[in-house]
């Protein structure tokens, strides 16, 4: 086998008929600007290739029902392709059924743990634990009866009878003659008069015998008793009772879990007990969820407003319930004028829960009219919960209006373990299943290291722990200590997620794989980085060749080999410059990625000593991991929010304090977590909050919607000769009506065309010929060009076009200015990466007018971006700074956190010991926190930058 995979001719994408040879069994990192075409090489063509090698071995059949068949990768010729991994950064998926549990497959050995060595306990008698006897138990009890002590053998009977006749008869047809009612034992030929009552205790006496230790050993007296103890237990439900005579003492035992007290019986515990995805375990009420829908006072009362300003939102605008809503406030002398966080309880309880009662009403129509009638006031949640069951499933809009007043509570049967009480009642060291999978990771190894078992137990479990030690301990290797096996999956961060499947890699122990990994950075405080490298070298060690798309420096200055896509983005890269080693880019003067790596450049800003007096004060943050902190956010300057994993930083910023940015500047009802006050947002007016999630979801979105350029371009149109000839309004360049746009591909400009077993062939619509727009609207040109040549414009050549139309032009400069140059400006929003949904509405808001009163959040806009991107990012955010704004940034990136105004650092390690604030103040003043590990890690960068 070769030792280098040979790639030829490749051209996906912008990709410039690449040729390259790499090394295999090596760590190689793939570098260059964004959309340089790194992606390109490695996962559109590399991995894409593979995949459709893969799919062709499959048969015509198989690759008919699999719908993912990419197209044929564009590239001459791959030698010495080794079967290929994609470690991709998205979502494991959206399923809520699926979690750490299911994706790691730890939870499966959870279950085959619970069925052989669990305890079982009554849900009802937590105290009784339910086990089966066997004969060898109940004989081992006798024999720790003192010498001549009488005992009966007894069957318990749990019929009813209507008479001492009627239990006379059943003793007989059973083959017996002795029976014992209330501790008073009795032949059935003895005339007694005892009423038999629901409450009588009634048993048969199978025997009675003496214990003696000596006799008992006897083969004979030894077979009678097996022989009793099987009759017994062949009687009423598989039970029996030894009684002792004289103390009046008994023990019961069972063949079945059984509860002596309730007479609970719990069947044979099996897989599918355990298990939130089978009907036999999973619980009824949530249906397997965890959660339930309810309506919550906060998410439909705007405590802020009267009950007159539509206080009640889903009644707003409502003129009917309103009028209702009065009649019950004049009965009542309720005040409607007075802010509902102003009334007491017992007001609050009369228009939320009273009983429904007939009301006179004067309801008065839109054109003045009056009408008298009695009505019925039915209180607001049972009246939204009626209204969400009697929703059309069809009728979207009205469930939707509906669903958003909706709240996610725990599931009060199962309190969010997804399973049946009972088998929530099996027990391993005082843990049921549920509890054990809410333990972290960390928790978890030292439960099970900590965990004591009979010689029994350790013989039946030996391989479950064994698997289940060893799946634990990938997870804390690859730093998810802290995550908990029962997370959802669709809570996951998209670098959670990757880490998860390559933990999943490193215990499967493959070799000769290639693995392809897409930025692992993402989301790693600069301490965890070691950790990632160490991870990433021990999968290329066991013959395993890592290509790693990457621009932190560390994983750089560790990689075996380097490959560096240039020079810039779009139809500016697609380049291969060479691979080398770390020491061989540094002496390559043409690579953009050796002027940052040789500190030729620096991402670095002006120096500035800005001063402030003004602060957001968050006092008593507590929530999660949170530990009652306070924070002072420093107005007008660049602050940095650095954290580890899990340290708290969404719930700080992102939970708290932008949720409350937002209700009291907008208006809005967001969910704000315990806080007990903020202070001095008064000092601002506005609040945009910057992150990775997609600008819109639908393909008619687009870049020039999103930022409302395409409304100015319309107009441009519209008044050029042609269309004002023709009068032509600018909606009539609308892709969106159905009038203008092409009426065969709907502005879709391809045709799709099922191959079956064949990837689908897209061809280009016959009618517009790519051009989305019917004839009629084509006809009409500004500068000599169609609406549609204009659309299919990058950024850069329409920056160029527009120049002497300021509107335009502002907006089109800032796309340029944030590094988007080289994106269309009718790239649909679907297509659009994470970081360039980010930067597009970080491009939206710069071009509108700043009130200098507003705080910027954005949270790790560094992801995914190359040295020379980060340095155009710095500068636009010191650009804010200086018009008097607040920029506030989640970041872990160390190029900007050195350039930032002040820190705000959350404690380090641990998930228990996390939320607590370990420092905030200037960059200068970190050096004094000796506890931190930004401080640690800006010491080391401080000293590969020679600063």
């Amino acid at each position: 086998m070769s030792e280098l995979l040979e790639v030829r001719g490749a051209k996906t994408h912008n990709l410039k008929n690449v040729s390259i040879d790499i090394p295999k069994n090596k760590l190689v990192v793939v570098t260059g600007v964004s959309w340089s075409g790194k992606s390109s090489l490695a996962f559109d063509t590399i991995y894409a290739e593979w995949q459709r090698r893969y799919l062709e071995s499959l048969s015509t059949y198989a690759r008919m029902i699999i719908s993912s068949i990419n197209e044929d990768t564009k590239v001459d010729e791959i030698r010495w392709l080794s079967p290929t991994i994609s470690i991709n950064q998205k979502t494991v998926t959206s399923n809520p059924r699926s979690t750490v549990w299911t994706i790691t497959e730890i939870y499966d050995f959870y279950r085959l743990l619970y069925v052989h060595i669990g305890i079982q306990k009554c849900p009802n008698h937590p105290e009784i634990i339910l086990k089966k006897d066997t004969i060898k138990d109940v004989l081992d009890y006798i024999g720790e009866l003192q010498n001549d002590t009488k005992y009966y053998i007894l069957s318990p009977i749990y019929k009813k009878f209507e008479t001492l006749h009627d239990f006379k008869r059943e003793i007989l047809e059973s083959w017996f003659i002795r029976y014992m009612i209330d501790d008073n034992v009795f032949s059935i030929w003895d005339e007694i008069d005892i009423e038999i009552t629901d409450k009588s205790k009634l048993y048969i006496v199978v025997d009675r015998l003496i214990a003696n230790k000596e006799s008992d050993k006897n083969e004979n007296t030894g077979r009678r008793i097996k022989d009793s103890l099987e009759v017994a237990y062949k009687g009423w439900k598989w039970l029996l009772l030894v009684y002792e005579v004289e103390t009046k003492k008994s023990k019961i035992f069972s063949q079945d879990a059984f509860c002596p007290i309730c007479h609970y019986k719990l069947e044979d515990l099996s897989l599918s007990n355990f298990s939130f995805n089978s009907h036999y375990g999973a619980c009824q009420t949530c249906h397997w969820l965890w959660m339930q829908i309810a309506f919550l006072e906060d998410n439909i009362i705007n405590s802020r407003l009267s009950l007159n300003e539509w206080a009640i939102l889903p009644w707003s605008q409502h003129k009917y319930y309103l009028q209702i809503l009065n009649a019950v406030c004049d009965k009542y002398s309720i005040d409607c004028n007075l802010p509902y966080n102003k009334l007491n309880e017992k007001e609050r309880k009369i228009v939320l829960y009273w009983v429904p009662e007939t009301f006179d009403l004067v309801y008065t129509f839109d054109d003045g009219q009056s009408h008298n009638y009695k009505t019925k006031y039915e209180w607001i949640i049972p009246n939204l919960e009626r209204k969400y069951k009697e929703s059309d499933v069809q009728n979207e809009t009205s469930l939707k209006r509906i669903s958003q007043y909706m709240t996610e509570i725990v599931c009060s049967e199962c309190g969010w373990h997804r399973l049946k009480k009972e088998y929530l009642n099996v027990f391993v060291w005082d843990k049921n299943i549920g509890e054990l999978s809410n333990l972290n990771v960390r928790q978890s190894m030292e439960f099970f290291d900590n965990l004591k078992l009979t010689e029994t137990q350790k013989s039946i479990s030996k391989n479950i722990l064994k698997n289940i030690r060893e799946r634990l301990s990938f997870l804390a290797w690859v730093g998810l200590d802290y995550i908990t096996v029962a997370r959802r999956a669709n809570t996951l961060s998209w670098w959670e997620s990757q880490r998860i499947r390559l933990a999943t890699q490193i215990w499967t122990r493959l070799e000769w794989i290639i693995y392809i990994l897409d930025e692992p950075s993402i989301g790693l405080h600069p301490r965890d980085n070691n950790m990632l490298i160490n991870n990433l070298k021990k999968l290329s060690e066991i013959w395993n060749t890592v290509i790693v798309v990457e621009h932190d420096e560390d994983i750089m200055r560790e990689s075996d080999y380097i490959i560096d896509v240039w020079p810039w983005a779009w139809i500016h890269g697609g380049d291969i410059i060479f691979k080398w080693t770390f020491e061989e880019i540094l002496k390559d003067k043409n690579s953009e990625t050796w002027k940052y790596l040789s500190n030729e450049k620096i991402v670095t800003i002006e120096k500035k000593d800005r001063k402030t007096t003004w602060y957001l004060e968050i006092i008593w943050a507590e929530e999660n991991n949170l530990k009652n902190v306070n924070v002072k956010i420093p107005l007008w300057l660049l602050n940095v929010v650095t954290w580890v994993s899990w340290s708290g930083k969404s719930s700080l910023i992102l939970d708290i304090l932008s949720n409350h940015l937002l209700n009291s500047f907008y208006s809005s009802i967001h969910p704000v977590w315990k806080v007990k006050e903020i202070r001095w947002a008064e000092k601002l007016d506005k609040v945009i909050i910057i992150d990775q999630s997609p600008i819109w979801r639908t393909p008619h979105s687009n870049v020039a919607t999103y930022t409302w350029v395409f409304t100015h371009i319309r107009e441009v149109f519209s008044k050029s000769q042609e269309a004002v000839k023709r009068w032509y309004w600018p909606w009539r360049f609308s892709f969106n009506t159905k009038w203008w746009r092409c009426e065969i591909c709907e502005w879709s400009w391809v045709k799709k065309i099922e191959m079956h077993f064949l990837p689908d062939v897209y061809v280009e619509c016959e009618n517009c010929r790519g051009s989305r727009y019917n004839q009629e609207t084509l006809e009409v040109r500004y500068k000599w060009k169609t609406i549609a040549e204009v659309l299919d414009m990058d950024v850069e050549e329409a920056r160029e076009f527009f120049s002497a139309h300021p509107k335009i032009f502002k907006i089109i400069d800032v796309l340029f200015s944030v590094g988007l140059g080289y994106i269309k400006i009718w790239q649909s929003a679907p297509t659009l990466s994470g970081w360039e949904s980010q930067r597009i509405k970080l491009a939206s808001e710069l071009a509108k007018r700043s009130t200098s009163k507003t705080i910027y959040i954005l949270d790790e806009p560094t992801t995914w971006l190359h040295f020379s991107d980060v340095q155009k990012l710095l500068n636009i955010l010191d650009s804010l700074v200086d018009k008097g704004n607040t920029v506030l940034v989640i970041e872990h990136n160390l190029d900007l956190i050195a350039n930032a105004d002040y820190i705000i650092d959350i404690w380090p390690e641990w998930w228990d010991r996390w939320g607590e604030l370990i420092y905030s103040g200037k960059l200068d003043w970190i050096i004094k926190e000796k506890r931190s590990f930004t401080w640690e890690a800006l010491k080391k960068y401080w000293e590969h930058k020679k600063i």
